[in-house]
């Protein structure tokens, strides 16, 4: 359930119950009154792990309840997803998640929840610096606009790795190739890293690697970047350009993370989360700390973070469609 649903929830209460939504208002000023877990659907180790912990330690501070992990993974995050979907709407359940949560739908046959309808946007909690486009040096392209006219020039002979069928690197590549007319050609690993393997040892040309994963090898020439998915540069490789600048105009594609209640959970709790969210950004050393690990806080409102979610699915359903996929 998107904001503006869960508002118009509370409106009809107040005209059909105007002493229980009293009680109810009562009750979100002593909220929270016990700990609040916060699902990730992934296992322990993941990515999601460092701003998961982060986050809990410094919103458990400040609210004088304890905010714990609860790693459930499987099926690409669907376990773990849905367990919070049917979850009571009473605020002490929390997702926290990827994009992956807009891919998800596309990629699997079916899924046992609804990603818009059976959620209440929290906020956006960060996005990571960029995919860097990184190619091996002996390709001939020394930009974007080089290596768009070398693979117009020779439809399907350059490729690239990525993670998988279905998986983000594969998704932010494909993308690239319908915005800029390319056919470069994919190459599916079972991992991202044993694609950067390949093209650090040029059997293969290309790959989209998140930007702190890569730095070293683009820092002795070992691979050359042309380009970063995300809509703005990253301070770790400020001379690389965005995709967007560098030639293909509009192109953007970001991994962003994020906090969702259940549908149906009050709105009051909603604000107070996110209004914790929001002041451990405000906390410099917090800022320092995300940034080592190449992230970069966001905070967005309910509405805006629903407008990312639906907006995604959609993209990602075209791209899919013009890829030919058969979700699994």
């Amino acid at each position: 359930m998107s904001i503006s649903r869960a508002g118009g929830f509370v409106c009809a209460v107040l005209i059909a119950c105007a002493p229980a939504v009293s009680v109810a208002q009562i009750a979100s000023k002593d909220y929270p009154s016990k700990p609040i877990r916060l699902v990730v659907p992934y296992a322990p180790g993941g990515g999601l792990d460092f701003i998961s912990f982060a986050l809990a330690q410094r919103i458990t501070r400040s609210i004088g309840q304890n905010l714990f992990v609860d790693n459930r993974g499987g099926a690409g995050g669907a376990i773990g997803t849905d367990a919070v979907a049917k979850s009571p709407p009473d605020g002490y359940t929390i997702l926290m998640t990827s994009s992956a949560h807009a891919s998800l739908p596309v990629v699997l046959k079916s899924l046992p929840y609804d990603p818009v309808a059976d959620f209440t946007p929290i906020t956006m909690v960060a996005r990571n610096v960029g995919l860097v486009l990184v190619v091996h040096p002996s390709v001939p392209a020394r930009s974007i606009r080089e290596l768009i006219a070398l693979a117009k020039a020779h439809p399907g002979k350059l490729n690239y790795g990525s993670g998988g069928v279905g998986s983000i690197t594969q998704f932010s590549a494909e993308l690239f190739n319908m915005m800029a007319g390319t056919q470069i050609a994919h190459v599916p690993y079972k991992g991202v890293g044993q694609a950067v393997i390949d093209v650090l040892a040029g059997r293969i040309d290309a790959c989209y690697i998140v930007g702190p994963g890569v730095l070293e090898h683009i820092r002795s020439g070992r691979l050359r970047a042309l380009g970063i998915a995300a809509p703005t540069r990253w301070s770790g490789l400020p001379d690389v350009p965005t995709i967007a600048e560098a030639g293909v105009k509009g192109y953007s594609y970001d991994i962003w993370y994020g906090f969702w209640f259940p549908a149906g959970t009050p709105v009051e709790y909603v604000t107070r989360i996110r209004s914790e969210v929001v002041k451990v950004f405000e906390d410099p050393e917090a800022k320092r700390t995300f940034a080592a690990q190449g992230y970069i806080l966001v905070g967005s409102t309910p509405q805006e973070f629903s407008k990312t979610i639906v907006d995604e699915i959609e993209l990602h359903r075209r791209l899919v469609a013009r890829m030919g996929f058969t979700p699994q």
